[in-house]
């Protein structure tokens, strides 16, 4: 018997309402899926960066280790055309920070992203039980076609509007992404800084704008994050720094040692890394970028120009370079296997409702 009973639980076949957040980058590992899905929660396989074999490949390890509902995610992003001029400024910001790394100056790439389109057409021909996006909106006709394949699917929204018109276009979940969640921001309509709004304040006006079950996103750490949410008006929570440091998950060990020594104002966002505003613990790149990060080119494009730094801080285990995504939860993170921390975060949930 699910510990909740409400239309997310019952829609999606799960014992509890909870699920893992894709989290692009290598993060969300087939076994971190597997074994949040095992739980009885949702599994959520990030595919945003992968090529379409790769997608393929991770989604075969996943059905090869669970037969519970998982999730697939992928971004929406209009194709990259930046000019030469605007490529070579931003190398020349970043130039300097390769040098520190032993790295030659940066050059322009040969492609700034996957081929996005080839992705959504890929996700249709593997057809997981579950699909979510976020950084823009799928058009009326294609989430029809993830229905005909037997998908359901979930938005990501900052803001009502968002919320709004991803049930407009037929979506069966929305996720509520409150301005503490770790990582990229979702936000497709609007000013992001506007859009940066508190979990707290924008999930009971969006679960009261719309008529679909609505996941909570943002700083929730443990099962009292969860009970707030779901009194707030959420079905589900959304739950990604939490699992960070689970031993399944896949981001280097120095990126999960920063975690595990955060305080409550570790993080900040910024636009550095990706040319997107996201959350993550503060570091000398963040710093040294910050008087130029309105300048740096849009995402996907900032983020191709800085890959070489962040694989080479990973390799010498330079964390000062490194983009150590992060929500503002982060000292509360806990070093569980991914099944032990579903468990504790549902007994947690439990007496939150005794």
């Amino acid at each position: 018997m699910p510990l909740i009973d409400n239309a997310f639980t019952t829609l999606l076949g799960l014992r509890h309402p909870l699920i893992q957040a894709p989290m692009a980058g290598g993060a969300t590992t087939p076994e971190l899926v597997a074994a949040v899905s095992n739980a009885g929660a949702l599994g959520s396989f990030a595919a945003a960066t992968l090529s379409p074999a790769a997608m393929r490949e991770g989604v075969a390890r996943v059905r090869a280790l669970t037969e519970r509902p998982f999730n697939v995610n992928l971004f929406i992003l209009d194709d990259p055309a930046p000019s030469d001029e605007e490529v070579a400024r931003a190398q020349a910001r970043l130039d300097p920070l390769r040098a520190e790394l032993g790295l030659p100056p940066g050059s322009r790439p040969a492609r700034f992203c996957e081929d996005n389109r080839a992705q959504i057409e890929t996700l249709l021909e593997l057809a997981p039980p579950v699909v979510s996006f976020t950084f823009g909106i799928l058009d009326a006709a294609t989430l029809a076609r993830f229905h005909q394949a037997g998908c359901l699917v979930m938005g990501t929204a900052t803001t009502v509007a968002e919320a709004q018109a991803w049930e407009a276009v037929g979506a069966d979940l929305v996720c509520a992404q409150g301005g503490e969640a770790g990582g990229h921001r979702g936000t497709f309509l609007g000013d992001p800084q506007q859009a940066c709004i508190g979990l707290m304040a924008l999930l009971p006006q969006l679960a009261a704008a719309v008529n679909i079950p609505v996941v909570a996103a943002g700083g929730i750490m443990d099962g009292r994050g969860i009970a707030a949410s779901l009194l707030l008006g959420a079905q589900a929570a959304q739950l990604g720094t939490a699992f960070l440091c689970c031993p399944e998950s896949g981001i280097p060990a120095l990126w999960k040692e920063q975690i595990l020594a955060a305080r409550d104002d570790s993080t900040r966002l910024t636009r550095a890394f990706s040319g997107r505003f996201a959350r993550g613990i503060a570091n000398d790149f963040m710093r040294r970028l910050a008087a130029e990060e309105d300048q740096v080119p849009a995402y996907p494009v900032q983020n191709a120009l800085t890959g070489d730094i962040r694989q080479a801080a990973t390799r010498q285990g330079r964390s000062e370079y490194l983009s150590l995504w992060a929500g503002q939860g982060a000292a509360m993170a806990r070093p569980l296997p991914a099944a032990a921390l579903v468990q504790v975060l549902m007994t947690e949930l439990a007496a939150c409702r005794a």
